[in-house]
């Protein structure tokens, strides 16, 4: 008398369906952007674009700018403010994210007026990440993620 088949699924088929949606899992966690990161790298990008706009107007009124960490944030000095006749000191910029924090680096750039600035640059972190916006005085500045 033939047997019947039971039906269902063996624990072979089952164990490899268990190993299929771990490792899925796994992947799709390690392919998430850390936020950390995110955040930190909006206020580089952010920076760095501040950095080339004050180069291009100092170099264009012919002024030297100065570019000044404080704390929490930065300022601009001898960039010229709207409606006024003289340069001064702009007012003071916060960082997008209240965690970000200057770790190394100068705290105070000058970003002109000469066409070839020094070679300068700032390293800024939060938590555990780094980044530094640095310029070779001749390229704009640029954002490179540190280990």
């Amino acid at each position: 008398m033939p047997r019947a088949r039971a039906a269902g699924f063996t624990l072979l088929e089952l164990l490899m369906v268990v190993a299929l949606i771990a490792t899925a899992s796994a992947l799709v966690t390690l392919s998430l952007p850390d936020p950390d990161r995110a955040v930190l790298e909006r206020d580089g990008q952010r920076l760095a674009a501040l950095l080339d706009s004050a180069r291009a107007q100092s170099r264009a009124s012919g002024r030297p700018v100065f570019w000044r960490a404080i704390d929490g944030g930065f300022r601009f000095e001898g960039m010229q403010p709207s409606g006024q006749a003289a340069p001064g000191p702009r007012p003071a910029m916060r960082w997008l994210d209240g965690d970000v924090r200057i770790v190394q680096g100068a705290g105070v750039m000058q970003l002109g007026p000469e066409p070839i600035i020094a070679a300068q640059g700032v390293v800024l972190g939060r938590g555990s990440q780094r980044l530094q916006i640095a310029s070779d005085g001749l390229r704009p500045f640029a954002v490179t993620l540190l280990p």
